[in-house]
């Protein structure tokens, strides 16, 4: 295990050993909400509703540390709560082999969603919670009941989809090839001269848009306009690193989708 504080962080580079720790798992669950799951690695952002848990997690990590490498935990306790408001980045440095967790997704109609797991899995569930927990309107230690009834919720499921490497997980989406036209039900009779594959990209485009499908020229105009407005690059570029490629990629794809949708209107 390595502790490195740098200019604007904690950086801990450790094994999933570590992470499967009680007071690690627990410090993660309680920061959903201001987490960045990276390929291999966590972000966690400071809140100041949390500090008292971060103090706690610092204590920890002090005794933690010292004892591996048989020193007094104090200097590493006094060190780390001068960086007490800095991010904290949790890098996986070992080898380990990626294991596959498989996620069914069920739509009962065009506003309930099932997340599913066939074995518990804490480490997917806190992913899946910081990524969805404000739409969740059941939960079980294996599954999430999401309540989809706006395209603002819809677009936060797609842009999950799109992520399936967590920490040293390979996440497997499975649903069956009707699911989105059951997502999207509410919009029926709106038709695309398009395969199946097709449809599902353009429908994923008016989720990005924040748009129902089928809306007008001028409705996606404007909310393109506005969407480009907060997610511009420029506006977080004083941001650690990882924030700004989020912002880019946001940004990107929101020009994809603006393109597309006008040349299929």
């Amino acid at each position: 295990m390595e502790l490195l504080l740098q200019n604007n962080l904690i950086l801990i580079r450790t094994s999933f050993e570590t992470l499967k720790n009680a007071w690690m798992q627990d410090f993660v669950s309680v920061h959903a909400h201001d987490i960045l799951f990276l390929p291999r690695a966590l972000l966690l952002f400071y809140n100041g509703s949390l500090e008292q848990e971060r103090q706690k997690f610092i204590d920890h990590l002090s005794d933690h540390y010292a004892r591996l490498h048989h020193f007094s935990s104090a200097f590493y306790r006094r060190s780390l709560k001068r960086y007490l408001r800095k991010p904290i980045k949790i890098e996986l440095i070992s080898q380990e082999q990626t294991l596959s967790v498989g996620l069914e997704l069920s739509a009962f109609d065009s506003k309930t969603v099932v997340v599913s797991m066939r074995e518990v899995n804490p480490w997917i569930m806190i992913f899946l919670k910081s990524q969805l927990e404000e739409f969740v309107s059941r939960s079980s230690p294996s599954s999430l009941v999401l309540d989809l009834s706006d395209m603002r919720a819809k677009s936060r499921l797609e842009r999950m989809l799109s992520k399936k490497h967590v920490l040293h997980f390979s996440i497997i989406y499975r649903y069956d090839t009707h699911f989105m036209r059951r997502l999207y039900s509410d919009f029926a009779d709106f038709g695309f001269e398009a395969d199946d594959e097709e449809q599902e990209s353009v429908a994923h485009y008016y989720t990005v848009l924040e748009c129902p499908i089928g809306a007008s020229q001028d409705l996606l105009k404007k909310s393109y306009k506005k969407l480009v407005k907060v997610y511009h690059p420029d506006l977080v570029h004083y941001e650690h690193p990882e924030i700004v490629n989020q912002y880019t990629r946001k940004f990107q794809l929101l020009q994809e989708a603006y393109t597309a949708l006008r040349i299929v209107s």
